[in-house]
């Protein structure tokens, strides 16, 4: 098996994590090690802010104390899912969900533990380091699969360097003020978000692996001997 297969097949999105701190070094290497990820044109649309420490807290001090006012989420109209999500897509989304919740004993009744849950990914689930992805808003559909891509580096070269990711697209909720917060660009905005920090291995949620569907499933190959 190459590191490649070994490192595709070894990521899960990391809900819990240790008390231990990544070192400022460890994160330059990870993303000097993504940023050979692949980029039509070399436009490499991708901006990264990394937070520890302080600015980590500020950032889950402002989801934490942060109201919508009303006005619905922050999320410059980019919704997580589509409405109306269609089969088998829909299928996939509640099985995880439930296979996570039963994993937390949280039961499906309890809808004040599942929103505590939810909450969680505004504490990056309590990694030590949150990364946001930034990328401006003027990039087209292919700069967004690219941005992508360098976020699929990013998790692969945790992996071999030891570290857990979870992708969050939960923090688009908050983009409006993480635009004022960060001091992004007038066209810039916060693509999604992301945990990194050193797994929990005792914590059962960690235990939680998606399935994927057979090859035969979703592709279709045609014109072979």
């Amino acid at each position: 098996m190459t590191p490649v297969t070994q490192a595709l097949q070894q990521r899960i999105s990391v809900r819990a994590y240790l008390d231990r701190p990544v070192p400022q070094a460890l994160v330059r290497e990870l993303l000097d090690t993504a940023r050979w990820s692949p980029s039509g044109g070399n436009l490499q649309p991708w901006r990264v802010i990394a937070v520890a420490g302080k600015e980590r807290e500020a950032v889950c001090d402002l989801a934490a104390n942060g109201s919508w006012s009303g006005a619905g989420p922050e999320d410059g109209g980019y919704a997580l899912y589509p409405p109306s999500l269609w089969e088998p897509h829909r299928s996939r989304r509640y099985e995880l969900g439930e296979q996570m919740y039963a994993l937390l004993g949280i039961a499906r009744e309890d809808k004040e533990g599942r929103l505590r849950q939810f909450a969680a990914n505004y504490r990056f689930f309590d990694a030590p380091v949150g990364l946001f992805f930034i990328i401006d808003k003027r990039m087209g559909h292919g700069q967004w699969a690219h941005i992508g891509m360098f976020m699929q580096s990013v998790m692969l070269a945790a992996v071999e360097l030891g570290l857990a990711t979870c992708p969050q697209e939960a923090w688009g909720v908050y983009r409006g003020r993480l635009h004022k917060h960060l001091g992004l660009a007038a066209a810039e905005m916060v693509y999604c978000g992301m945990a990194l920090g050193y797994a929990d291995p005792d914590a059962p949620v960690n235990q939680l692996r998606s399935e994927r569907a057979s090859v035969d499933e979703f592709a279709s190959l045609r014109g072979f001997d």
